[in-house]
């Protein structure tokens, strides 16, 4: 099957997401336990997740800038989620810069744009699941449009929004949702982590389990998103084993990278055929979603652990 090369706007598209995703490192450190003042906490939480959403956000900008192109943008909707997608990875990162203790407007509205987008394309890609032949079938849900990128611009949005919420919260004992802020972010985080885990499993039984490396993101994150939903739900108190288990998983999302670009290389031609070995090959932009909503999940835990129930 012929694939055709990448026009001069997919390629930007694509290293305007990696150059994100590699600026967004830089801020790992903060994942660490601190001893930080409560006025300050729901802040760095916040940042935290705008950060999250950031690199949520680069996944897929990158990977719907890859596929849609290998759609050949057949329906002008395709245009639509790497635009938003854009959108909410800027405003990620100006809001992860931002210790402002109040609601940025125009970051809100692109949060909830991203959202809203994630809605409407996971409904488009589920029809294009159900039109096929055999409909909901293990055969389109292996090779139709992918379930799970949409929904990683869906939690993008979420993951902004919660953030932005968060900011106009007091210092002490936040809320969200009628619900302890670390709480309610904790589980916004745990159901993320599974949802992008199942993606993970289904992909990689398409791949047969071809490496032994392909069972730890169908492993680590499920553990970790259980952990944390439990921390969650649970009365508050320190808890190093979730805060092991989701640095674990931030480290899995970006070792997972490392092999999807080795998976990349061993194609025929390797990367010297980058235009269709991209294509052919593990999709690149995957793997960092697990460190984008471990991130997440920790900077809820630390929030979390502070609270009374």
């Amino acid at each position: 099957m012929r694939i055709n090369r990448p026009s001069c706007t997919t390629i930007a598209w694509s290293l305007a997401g990696i150059a994100a995703a590699a600026t967004l490192v830089r801020y790992t450190p903060g994942m660490r336990r601190q001893r930080t003042p409560a006025r300050r906490m729901h802040i760095e939480t916040s940042r935290a997740f705008n950060r999250s959403s950031a690199l949520l956000a680069c996944s897929v900008l990158t990977d719907s800038a890859m596929e849609h192109y290998r759609g050949s943008f057949s329906n002008p909707a395709m245009y639509i989620p790497p635009v938003v997608a854009t959108f909410s990875l800027l405003a990620g990162l100006h809001g992860g810069a931002d210790h402002n203790a109040r609601t940025h407007t125009v970051r809100h509205a692109i949060y909830w744009g991203a959202a809203l987008t994630g809605v409407a394309g996971t409904g488009f890609h589920i029809y294009n699941v159900m039109k096929r032949p055999g409909g909901w079938s293990w055969q389109n849900l292996f090779y139709a449009a992918p379930l799970g990128a949409p929904a990683a611009l869906l939690l993008s949005g979420a993951l902004g929004a919660a953030a932005e919420r968060l900011r106009n919260q007091p210092a002490h004992a936040p809320r969200l949702l009628s619900m302890p802020a670390g709480k309610a972010l904790g589980l916004l985080s745990g159901i993320g982590l599974a949802g992008t885990a199942g993606e993970a499993a289904l992909l990689h039984f398409r791949g047969s389990f071809q490496h032994k490396a392909m069972y730890a993101p169908v492993s680590v994150p499920p553990a970790a998103s259980a952990l944390l939903l439990h921390a969650s739900l649970s009365k508050p108190q320190p808890r190093w084993l979730a805060r092991v288990v989701l640095q674990l998983t931030w480290l899995i999302g970006w070792l997972g990278a490392a092999f999807h670009i080795r998976g990349v290389a061993r194609h025929h031609g390797g990367w010297r055929n980058w235009s269709q070995n991209i294509y052919n090959g593990p999709p690149l932009p995957a793997p960092p979603s697990f460190a984008a909503l471990a991130l997440a999940g920790l900077a809820a835990l630390r929030l979390r652990e502070r609270e009374r129930r």
